[in-house]
């Protein structure tokens, strides 16, 4: 049950925060990733663990699609706060995506190459979706293809890593501790 919530939670703060960018709804985006997170955090064994990761990652995303806007390879229609800076609607979507990755793509934790491999081809391919519909523009394509696949291909390993050491859900944990122990 928890599984299915959180993937549909995540899809439609997803296709909210996607379709209210392109349609000068910024704010679409953050009211339902306020809903799933709150979702999220009722269900967690320790919602402090799970708000944290959520945080972290929010920080880590904002700094790196800021960093495409600076470097002119990203626009986005709505939702800038400052003239380099990314949408906080996208800053809020990596807050959602975070609340993925202890439920529905834990998975993700059997091998950080195949985290890697997953964010380098699905980091970029979600963005391209979302220019599709309307909500970025990829001034410089190529160059932002390229940033995306290498920087979504070296977070995923390292998101995985802090989803596990901050792994707040009900379930089996499995971190390894900087003496390298098991729990």
């Amino acid at each position: 049950m928890v599984f299915a919530v959180n993937l549909i939670a995540y899809q439609v703060a997803w296709f909210s925060s996607v379709l209210g960018g392109a349609n000068q709804m910024p704010w679409l985006g953050p009211l339902t990733v306020v809903i799933a997170l709150a979702l999220h955090l009722r269900a967690a064994r320790r919602p402090f663990d799970e708000l944290l990761l959520a945080l972290c990652c929010g920080v880590i995303g904002a700094a790196f699609d800021s960093v495409l806007v600076a470097l002119e390879w990203v626009s986005y229609p709505s939702g800038q706060l400052g003239e380099n800076l990314a949408p906080f609607w996208m800053i809020t979507l990596w807050v959602v995506f975070a609340t993925t990755l202890n439920v529905s793509m834990r998975w993700m934790r059997i091998s950080p190459l195949l985290a890697a491999f997953f964010g380098f081809t699905g980091g970029p391919l979600t963005y391209w979706a979302g220019m599709e519909l309307g909500a970025m523009e990829l001034l410089n394509p190529t160059a932002a293809m390229i940033a995306l696949a290498i920087g979504w291909g070296l977070m995923m390993p390292m998101l995985t890593w802090l989803s596990e050491v901050l792994d707040g859900m009900p379930g089996r944990r499995r971190i390894w501790l900087a003496e390298g122990t098991k729990c």
